[in-house]
């Protein structure tokens, strides 16, 4: 009996383990500085390098990405190249639209209806779901993104990924502007 009440009490308290993830809002962000543009900032090249952590913690992955961007007033076509360490490559090719002073919507050949997105002060939250290939099998995994725009023009990127609301793994994720572009990059923000 003591192991069904055990059990029981397990199971009845996962939801609320589960819940315990992050309650960051974007409203929280309002305000804060440097304000945070997407087309402005992934205009022209940019330079990404990433990890990718199991559940665990354990590194799964290590990459880096050249994106090319380009705004036509309406939509951000972003181009990004991904180089893994263990020599695989892949391409990802955004077409992001600005849905609203600060909403936007975004659409990729392995991502699963659209992209939704909001931005606020520094901050940007975009959610959405990958086809991903793993292990010669493809899965549709949730992305919860946060990126967030520092001084000196690097954003730092955190994405929770779950499936079936489990948490697999996380995506952390550094962007920079190369040098020349960086420079105008934040004549551009500080305007």
């Amino acid at each position: 009996m003591t192991s069904f009440r055990t059990w029981a009490a397990a199971l009845l308290a996962l939801p609320f383990l589960l819940a315990g993830c992050s309650d960051m809002q974007i409203e929280d962000f309002e305000g804060t500085q440097p304000q945070l543009v997407l087309e402005d900032y992934f205009t022209g090249e940019t330079q990404a390098w990433g990890i990718f952590e199991d559940r665990f913690g354990n590194l799964r992955r290590q990459f880096e990405v050249d994106i090319t961007g380009s705004w036509d007033g309406e939509t951000l076509t972003l181009e990004e190249d991904f180089a893994y360490a263990d020599g695989e490559t892949d391409r990802r090719v955004w077409k992001i639209t600005k849905t609203g002073p600060t909403s936007y919507r975004g659409e990729a050949a392995d991502v699963i209806g659209t992209a939704e997105g909001e931005i606020a002060g520094n901050a940007f939250n975009w959610r959405y779901t990958l086809a991903l290939e793993i292990g010669g099998r493809t899965w549709h995994v949730a992305f919860d993104d946060w990126m967030f725009l520092r001084p000196g023009g690097v954003i730092v990127n955190k994405a929770e990924v779950t499936k079936w609301g489990f948490k697999i793994g996380e995506a952390t994720i550094f962007f920079r502007k190369p040098a020349a572009e960086q420079a105008s990059a934040q004549s551009i923000a500080a305007e």
